[in-house]
């Protein structure tokens, strides 16, 4: 018995389902928001693919109260995206507020998410990011001003298990975020000065859902495949999941997640996994780089932003290193479809191409601002450092 067909089983027909707000999603799965990725090609490029919940990149609440031209381009969406959802940070209750209303007010998205798990030294530097949440009374006043400004729009909190292992806050803002009236809350399950380094604590994970009771809570870290997945729902007794890293080069890991959070086909089992030969990846890429300048409304801008992706979707695969290398220069789709053209079928390489993608980092000390730690309230002299953090950068 597979690892899903078992999870099916202990829970019920319905445990693919999640409920944020008024949205129910067919799978428990949302992607991650990942600067410069999660771009709208991206989203519409894994919601052909699969099912789930598909996040913006991070928006800075200051530029787009501030409606700061590249911000206000961010936020669209194609119109074939349902739900549409937004990621926010900010450090100023006001500021993220407005930024709130204005997404209701003007209708541009379905679901609001809050960033709190950014990592970024230039960002938790200044109070921001995985850092904030140390300062209880800020980040309730936060998410309680944002739920008050979304009205029946659900908004969420995504954040990480705190600053280090000795100054842990995810306990306690799971339950101010519970508090405030959040749709539900997601974890990262590494702190800030791990970055992405080791393995996620998914213990941790277990921990809040065990503590936030009334609201879904979601698990983040380490998701590289759908067995990786439901094992952690299994484990965790968490009421879905957040990928990021775990689909950069993989947009059909959420058809392979669909599948494993699906019914069960008549036979009893999972439906199939997608057979990911050389040529499936091959237009994948192309598809990939195809929405790429579609959004961009730019040729060349679009087929220069797929380069980055490049080592992802052919890790593992038999792609000699000048046509990788030929690939990362190509200016035009037909450059990409000739490059492409040259390539033989093979099969899935199996482990060559699983587990860990993107950029682990190494464990660091978090940099905050000058005694930070010494208390978990804001000083008066702090408010005006703090909006430096306002900046964009990747979530966490």
């Amino acid at each position: 018995m597979s690892v899903a067909t078992a999870l099916r089983e202990a829970q019920g027909p319905k445990a693919g389902a999640l409920r944020i707000g008024p949205i129910d999603l067919d799978v428990p799965v949302v992607l991650a928001p990942m600067a410069g990725i999660t771009n709208t090609a991206f989203r519409r490029l894994c919601r052909e693919y699969g099912a789930g919940l598909y996040v913006s990149e991070m928006i800075t609440s200051r530029a787009l109260v501030e409606r700061n031209a590249i911000t206000m381009r961010l936020i669209q969406h194609h119109e074939s995206e349902t739900p549409r959802s937004i990621q926010l940070y900010g450090v100023d209750p006001v500021t993220i507020a407005e930024a709130v209303r204005i997404i209701v007010a003007e209708d541009r998205a379905d679901h609001i998410d809050l960033n709190f798990g950014c990592p970024v030294p230039k960002v938790t530097r200044k109070g921001g990011g995985a850092a904030l949440p140390w300062k209880t009374t800020l980040f309730a006043d936060i998410v309680d001003r944002a739920v008050k400004a979304a009205g029946d729009v659900p908004l969420t909190v995504k954040m990480r298990k705190g600053i280090d292992k000795n100054h842990l806050t995810f306990l306690e803002a799971g339950r101010a975020a519970e508090d405030a009236g959040a749709a539900a809350v997601a974890l990262h399950a590494r702190t800030a000065g791990e970055y992405y380094s080791g393995h996620a604590d998914w213990a941790a994970i277990g921990e809040l859902k065990q503590t936030v009771t009334s609201i879904p809570v979601l698990g983040n870290g380490d998701i590289w495949s759908a067995d990786d997945a439901v094992r952690m729902m299994a484990e965790t007794g968490a009421d879905g999941v957040v990928v990021g890293r775990g689909c950069l080069g993989r947009p059909w890991l959420f058809g392979e997640l669909a599948s494993a959070f699906g019914p069960s086909t008549g036979s009893g089992t999972q439906g199939p996994v997608v057979d990911a030969t050389l040529q499936f990846v091959a237009a994948a890429f192309r598809r990939h780089a195809e929405l790429l300048v579609e959004f961009f409304e730019d040729e060349d801008r679009g087929c220069k932003d797929i380069r980055k992706h490049v080592a992802w979707y052919f890790k593992g695969y038999p792609v000699g290193g000048e046509l990788r290398a030929s690939l990362a220069r190509a200016s035009t789709l037909q450059e990409i479809d000739d490059l492409l053209g040259t390539l033989d079928d093979a099969p899935y390489p199996g482990a060559g191409a699983e587990g860990q993608r993107g950029r682990a980092g190494s464990p660091k000390r978090t940099a905050l601002p000058e005694g930070w730690l010494d208390s978990r309230e804001i000083g008066s002299d702090t408010g005006e450092m703090m909006r430096g953090a306002e900046i964009e950068n990747s979530g966490g």
